[in-house]
């Protein structure tokens, strides 16, 4: 295992230092890649070892740095899981980004990007392998930093400037919430490793126990994108390049997830029931809303940002019923609800992967991301088109999908709560349960919306009429992700077995291993609900088979008739009797309008000869950002307003400096006459 770690730190490193050392763009684009795989494909081979041994992984580097512990690598279980699922994204993104990158070449540098790619996947990489505070936070901000350079990529553009900014606001708050964690849990340590932590959070006064967990939970919330915190990803994704949103939204923001579960189920060793409750309660508050605003979005890229807000709800609410069930002492039933959350976290990456990935397509073929601007790419780009739309079935949670399996085993793993006789239990998992199969109806339209108005009808633009197909490199990386998709779906026992096991490991879940599943069907506790993905996969199979079967049985025989598709009596479609994504959504709005509070404006030309025809009819409608107006944008201004009077004190003046320097003076030796006294 030593030598998959040192070979993932050199294949990182050698495609940073081949990107800016390389000659050529295409050498530079080649380097990248090929250092990106390298440590990528160590880094799932490193996962896999740590699985297969049962062990912990342990490197120690304490003169690299004097202070505190210097740093430190422990690899365990857990680590493993989230380190397992970077290598599964980073692998096809760097693939991908090969072709793609492509575009930048003469408008960016195609150096700067490749470094910063493969030292974003070192840091993001070493994140669940630190073994005490000071590596975490290093590798931490480091993954923070590089993404922000990332996400900068195309600088010239406003959108993209104000994207950054709000980026590097939220994710350096959550590092200042994050670092007070630590700071307050490792006031009774002897060193800051995170063994230290873990033994001296048992001295913790409850109390304090509570103050870390909300700090943590802040913290790394603000970087997996939980409601409110959610407010730089809408932006920031769609800005980066595509193999980056990739990366950030199916790998990133799962490492937010993994820190709340290293403190609080780790490190803190659980705790109240309200901690569980508190993060369902988020959980499906970002579920149902981040679908809810992904629904109204024509920007297809911010769309899936939306998204993934809503699926790392999910991600949080199996996690919130596990550490409930645990407070509770329902062992069996908290390794469901924390192995469906975990493995929603696998499936998220791969399939909202192959989704960026897709739309990446989209926008190097047409050169845009509005959808109502797209159609009929099904026939320039079927490859696209294919991948896309299993993606998409995929993240509907239909079967034999990876979604289909994560959704239906953290829908069981709530309704045993349903039972409850625990205060306020019962309530709740009603109510998480109802969130999620809103969530689910919705999600579903929303990827009928994304599909269908991107791909299907006939184009709307010359852009989509003249689009092309993505390169050899960019399909393949598509096909795996598209594979990975599948594959997680048909082959969900012994995953999720194996899963569970990681469990058991740090949270003390033996009791549950078992229960998980055997053989070919999926089994909850005590076989309280039972399902066969392989066997729900080979059925589904068989009937596609036996209609396709059919129908070209049938038209051989009654032959293959061509005409028109009815238009409402005109000779030809048009692209203005297509649905558009802003028209597909509009009944929606108005479900949900006291939600939306939508703002419209309708413009109408009528034919200067008569007002009885029309030749132009413009609509605008925008939506309430709630926590934006009401929650940033006041704290904005209160912000700025401290800063202008604090400017006042900037005067220029060396007398005033000093002045204020005679003050600061006094009051310290103040301070030391009075402990004196």
């Amino acid at each position: 295992m030593t030598f998959l770690f040192w070979l993932m730190l050199a294949g990182y490193a050698f495609g940073a230092v081949a990107a800016l050392l390389a000659p050529g763009n295409r050498a530079v684009r080649r380097g990248t890649a090929t250092g990106a795989v390298v440590g990528a494909t160590a880094s799932i081979a490193l996962a896999l070892g740590v699985f297969a041994t049962d062990a912990t992984f342990a490197f120690d580097a304490p003169a690299l740095l004097s202070v505190a512990d210097g740093v430190a690598f422990r690899l365990d279980a857990l680590g493993a899981f989230f380190l397992g699922l970077v290598g599964l994204v980073a692998a096809p993104c760097a693939i991908y980004g090969a072709g793609y990158s492509a575009t930048y070449e003469g408008r960016y540098s195609l150096r700067f990007l490749g470094a910063a790619l493969n030292l974003f996947l070192l840091t993001m990489s070493l994140v669940p392998c630190a073994g005490n505070v000071l590596t975490f936070l290093l590798m931490w901000e480091g993954m923070s930093l590089t993404s922000y350079f990332l996400v900068m990529t195309e600088r010239d553009e406003p959108d993209t400037v104000n994207a950054g900014g709000w980026y590097l606001a939220m994710t350096h708050a959550g590092v200042a919430l994050v670092l007070a964690a630590f700071l307050l849990l490792a006031a009774g340590a002897d060193t800051t490793s995170f063994v230290h932590l873990r033994a001296a959070a048992i001295r913790l006064s409850p109390t304090m126990h509570s103050v870390v967990f909300v700090l943590a939970l802040l913290g790394f919330g603000s970087k997996a994108g939980l409601m409110p915190l959610h407010v730089w990803l809408p932006r920031a994704h769609p800005a980066a390049p595509s193999h980056v949103s990739a990366l950030m939204s199916g790998v990133m923001i799962k490492l937010g997830v993994y820190g709340v579960l290293r403190v609080g189920l780790d490190l803190l060793g659980g705790g109240p029931a309200w901690w569980g409750a508190l993060l369902i309660v988020l959980g499906a508050l970002s579920a149902v809303l981040g679908v809810l605003y992904a629904l109204m979005e024509n920007d297809l890229k911010r769309l899936l940002a939306y998204s993934s807000v809503e699926n790392v709800g999910l991600i949080f609410v199996g996690v919130g019923a596990g550490s409930l069930f645990l407070s509770l002492g329902a062992v069996p039933a908290a390794g469901v609800a924390l192995s469906a959350g975990l493995y929603h976290a696998l499936n998220h990456a791969a399939f909202k992967g192959l989704l960026f990935l897709g739309a990446g397509s989209v926008l190097h073929a047409t050169g845009t991301r509005d959808m109502n601007l797209l159609g009929g790419l099904i026939r320039r780009l079927p490859w696209t088109a294919l991948f896309f739309l299993t993606a998409s079935l995929a993240i509907a949670g239909l079967p034999p999908l990876n979604g289909f399996v994560s959704e239906w085993l953290l829908f069981q793993s709530l309704l045993p709560g349903i039972g409850s006789s625990a205060p306020f239990v019962a309530p709740l998992m009603t109510l998480a349960v109802g969130a999620l199969a809103l969530t689910g109806g919705l999600a579903a339209a929303g990827f009928v919306k994304a599909f269908g108005v991107t791909f299907l009808a006939i184009p709307r633009s010359p852009a989509a009429e003249h689009a092309h197909e993505a390169s050899l490199s960019m399909r393949i990386a598509m096909g795996i992700l598209a594979i990975a998709c599948a594959g997680l779906g048909v082959a969900a026992v012994p995953i999720l077995a194996a899963l569970s096991a990681v469990l058991a490991v740090r949270t003390g879940l033996s009791a549950a291993t078992a229960e998980i599943g055997g053989g070919v069907w999926l089994s909850t506790p005590e076989r309280f609900a039972q399902m066969s993905p392989a066997l729900i996969a080979l059925g589904l199979g068989v009937v596609i088979a036996g209609v396709w079967l059919g129908v070209r049985v049938m038209a051989a025989r009654r032959g293959v008739r061509i005409g028109e598709t009815w238009g409402c009596g005109r000779v030809t479609q048009t692209p203005r009797m297509e649905y558009t994504a802003t028209a597909f959504a509009e009944p929606l709005r108005r479900v949900f309008a006291e939600l939306y509070r939508p703002t419209k404006d309708l413009s109408i030309d009528f034919h200067p000869e008569s007002r009885y025809f029309v030749q132009s009819i413009e609509y605008r409608s925008e939506i309430v950002p709630w926590f934006e107006r009401y929650l940033y944008a006041p704290l904005i201004a209160r912000v700025q307003g401290w800063g202008l009077r604090t400017r006042a004190l900037q005067s220029g003046s060396a007398h005033a400096y000093l002045t204020y320097l005679v003050i600061a003076l006094l009051a310290l030796l103040g301070m030391l006459l009075v402990q004196g006294a």
